[in-house]
């Protein structure tokens, strides 16, 4: 077993659901935590931490992201059994309501990750440590924080901006508007680059969050903002690292071992064989029946038809199968996949193992890494960022930039000249190129109501309002926080 932030992950998920961030009691809990007691070590220190990124894993069922990123988009539907999780429907066609499960499961699963990172960055300063090692704890706390109020600003809109533990008043809070998470998510990613997290680890801390993975996400927050210029300048920063690069073939980041990867910048890292379960689950979700899967996440036409370009040598684009289950073509343990495994006639191959890797009877136990940041992800934000200043020879280096993705996928240059068609011509490629990483749906949203509108239909049009749409803040939340004004 490798030895790296994995290996201690099991004991985070144990202690951090004892560690109570309230404190309710004037005598300390027998057997149990509370923050004055559990803040008092660096071991425990890290342990805090750790248990923060346990909750961006894939090991239960609460992490919906694929929903959201996936489902909600153009590139899937629910898939899956009719019954099954049937408030997903409500999702994909915009009609859920502030009591859809989902919704509401979802909303909880992200706030608890914003309530370790809270207690991380309020008790760990407080600590006699190595002020060092304190200093990067409470870097990657911050950073971890950022990328859970990623997603809940890109789903929800104006929320509660919860910063401090719960005891601290944290509890009943007016809802926040966008720009204000997302300075707060700035802030966050600029103290983490300011702290002492590195550039990289020892294999014994691999999978932590470095200073390339904080640069990367706060470009990402600068794009979504429009801001090309601090986008371009955190990327240039990234680059300057070296650190990252692009995978020699795309087949090769959906294999054990790709969290290790060059091109990967930070991903969610998963062990098999452990209690607590540490597992990647969308190995059983995301699977055909035939090996005891729920086959969720159904790939579309639209998706599979987006691959309408061939290689010089007149080759289907590689990522098409790499990412997708199609008739005709072998399934991940070498048989031919049959239509009738999805109600689409496709499935999502990128988090699934062959039975000999992982069998039938633990199949919810996967071990790929689920990629949050790549190198390519950062290639196609550059060219987008370059394409829409427009400068200069923005438009060149927009291509040049996108262009690397599409020779790793074995197509010519980019035939795309003016303004508008560079960056239609990005629009597609981030849909081949990052298909199933929960990107498209964000996307589709930031690019505005015309696109959106064109790729996701009707359904969509009905609820657009402002410059986007969101979903309902869910209603236990809404009968909970007395600071929402209804």
């Amino acid at each position: 077993m490798k030895r790296n932030i994995m290996s201690y992950i099991v004991a985070a998920a144990c202690c951090t659901a004892s560690v109570a961030c309230n404190d309710f009691l004037t005598e300390e809990l027998q057997g149990d935590y509370s923050s004055r007691t559990f803040y008092t070590s660096a071991a425990n220190a890290e342990r805090a931490v750790n248990g923060i990124y346990n909750n961006i894993m894939f090991t239960n069922d609460q992490n919906m992201l694929w929903v959201f990123g996936d489902v909600a988009s153009d590139d899937s539907e629910k898939g899956g059994s009719a019954g099954d999780k049937s408030d997903i429907d409500y999702i994909n066609d915009f009609s859920a309501m502030p009591d859809n499960g989902i919704l509401g499961d979802y909303w909880t699963y992200l706030y608890e990750g914003v309530a370790r990172a809270n207690c991380a960055i309020a008790y760990i300063p407080d600590i006699r440590m190595d002020e060092e090692l304190k200093s990067r704890l409470v870097g990657e706390a911050k950073f971890l924080r950022a990328l859970n109020y990623f997603h809940i600003v890109n789903i929800w809109g104006a929320v509660p901006l919860r910063t401090e533990p719960n005891a601290a008043g944290n509890g009943n809070l007016a809802l926040s508007d966008v720009p204000t998470v997302y300075a707060k998510m700035e802030s966050d990613l600029s103290d983490a680059i300011a702290s002492a997290v590195p550039v990289a680890y020892s294999a014994a801390d691999a999978g932590r969050a470095t200073k390339g993975a904080a640069y990367a996400l706060r470009a990402k927050v600068y794009l979504f903002r429009g801001n090309w210029g601090a986008c371009l300048a955190d990327i240039e920063s990234l680059e300057a690292l070296q650190q990252y690069e692009l995978a020699e073939t795309y087949g090769e980041l959906f294999v054990p071992g790709a969290e290790d990867n060059r091109e990967v910048i930070f991903a969610a890292r998963h062990l098999a064989g452990q209690n607590p379960g540490l597992g990647n689950i969308l190995n059983v979700y995301f699977a055909p029946s035939v090996e005891t899967g729920y086959y969720f996440n159904a790939p579309t036409q639209s998706f599979v038809d987006c691959f309408d370009e061939q290689t010089p040598e007149g080759q289907t684009d590689p990522r098409l199968d790499v990412s997708v289950g199609r008739p005709g073509q072998p399934w991940v343990n070498g048989d031919t996949f049959d239509a009738s495994w999805s109600p689409t006639g496709y499935l999502v191959k990128k988090y699934e193992q062959p039975l000999s890797e992982v069998p039938v009877g633990t199949k919810s136990d996967g071990y790929l890494p689920y990629i949050y940041l790549r190198y390519a992800d950062v290639l196609l934000m550059k060219a987008e960022a370059l394409a829409n200043r427009n400068t200069g020879t923005d438009l060149e280096d927009a291509c040049d930039a996108l262009d690397l993705v599409r020779a790793r996928a074995g197509l010519a240059p980019t035939a795309a000249e003016t303004q508008q068609a560079v960056l239609a011509a990005i629009r597609l490629e981030r849909r081949r190129e990052l298909g199933f990483e929960a990107h498209r749906f964000f996307d589709l949203m930031r690019w505005g109501r015309e696109i959106a509108v064109e790729a996701l239909g009707p359904d969509l049009a009905a609820v657009w309002t402002g410059d986007r749409f969101y979903f309902p803040i869910p209603q236990a939340e809404l009968d909970s926080n007395k600071g929402i004004v209804q």
